[in-house]
């Protein structure tokens, strides 16, 4: 058979967000075949996280719809004929993209990507080029865009997945449980008896508390103000919760650690929570910004550190996450809740409400 041959697919069926807000429609689009050094990809399931979220609430109504989803999970159907890691019918996670060129990603740290901020927030190939430019829309996100039932990705975005575990679990390792549990491990690699404080238990704070537990940090101290989503990371390796809507932060964190914590994992985005993760940090100690922003240091020799996916390497983390929930200690399926592919306006709202941690979107059989 020929791998290389023209794809039988080139409509697709792909969630687009055309007006500020949503709701996300599902349209049928025309996908140009993939080019020498992509690959094709059947998308079985896509998790959504807190960005595609912000990118539907937050868009400024750019030149063209586009199409979201980044912690997409599926199926190769074809591949480009300078690929050779990948094959047709490999089972795939997919993460995100990085340019495999400039310095960093030559040495191994793709997160680092020099340009890591066109390649996957530019809803294009880093040639400029959009697979979905017939159809006037606009894909690329993350070098996936996985809200749709299919997806052209790269070597470097994609994870082969083992054959036991079922794809629409996996999805949303790719992102956000990839960065919660990178952030703890790799780049802020917290020590046995570290004392920690997560801000925020969605789905990368809970990933950042079961990782605290794994590597033996303690007190692991989760805040926010969703008690089910409190309760939740209590259950998983938190050993304490605070909702900061009945308590003072800084009164209860100075009850439990005596001072302050030595790390803060700050998921929310909300400045006024970022000031008092300044505020609770112990001297030397460090906040985890997860929007990859400058690093900074403050007085006390405190510092601010901005982390892009957990300093993970896809093709290495992935795998040892997967190692991690099969042996019992990151069970990470409590976090997701699964909906039918069109119910994705639904999948989000929820989210939004605190009520799903994980939504997971069904998009094709298995």
């Amino acid at each position: 058979m020929n791998h290389h041959s023209e794809p039988k697919v080139s409509r697709i069926q792909a969630a687009v967000l055309r007006r500020r807000g949503g709701p996300l429609v599902i349209e049928l689009l025309d996908m140009e075949p993939p080019r020498d050094d992509e690959v094709l990809v059947r998308i079985v399931a896509s998790g959504i996280c807190r960005t595609d979220i912000d990118f539907c609430d937050d868009w400024y109504q750019g030149p063209d719809p586009l199409v979201l989803g980044h912690e997409g999970a599926g199926v190769v159907e074809q591949i480009g004929k300078s690929v050779t890691s990948i094959c047709p019918g490999d089972r795939v996670v997919l993460s995100y993209q990085s340019c495999g060129q400039c310095l960093p990603c030559r040495y191994g740290r793709p997160a680092a990507c020099e340009h890591f901020w066109d390649a996957n927030f530019g809803f294009r190939r880093l040639d400029g080029s959009n697979a979905l430019q017939r159809s006037g829309v606009r894909g690329h996100f993350f070098g996936q865009s996985s809200f749709a039932t299919y997806a052209l990705a790269t070597e470097r975005n994609l994870v082969k997945a083992p054959d036991d575990l079922p794809l629409e679990l996996l999805a949303p390792l790719g992102c956000g449980l990839q960065t919660g549990a990178g952030t703890v491990i790799n780049s802020l690699a917290v020590k046995k008896g570290a004392s920690i404080a997560v801000f925020g238990t969605g789905a990368v704070g809970i990933a950042s508390v079961m990782a605290a537990r794994i590597v033996g940090a303690g007190p692991i101290i989760g805040v926010d103000i969703v008690p089910g989503r409190l309760a939740l990371a209590l259950d998983l390796g938190a050993t304490h919760g605070i909702n900061r809507h009945r308590e003072d932060i800084a009164t209860r964190i100075a009850d439990i650690t005596g001072s302050g914590v030595d790390y803060v994992v700050e998921t929310t985005g909300n400045p006024e929570m970022r000031r008092m993760a300044v505020e609770i940090l112990n001297p030397h100690g460090t906040m985890a910004l997860l929007n990859g922003e400058p690093s900074a240091t403050l007085p006390g020799g405190r510092r601010i550190l901005g982390i892009i996916q957990g300093d993970a390497v896809p093709q290495r983390f992935i795998p040892y996450l997967i190692d991690l929930y099969r042996s019992g200690i990151f069970p990470f399926n409590r976090l997701v809740t699964f909906y039918k592919f069109e119910e994705i306006n639904q999948a989000i709202a929820d989210a939004k409400r605190g009520e799903t941690i994980k939504p997971v979107l069904r998009i094709s059989p298995a």
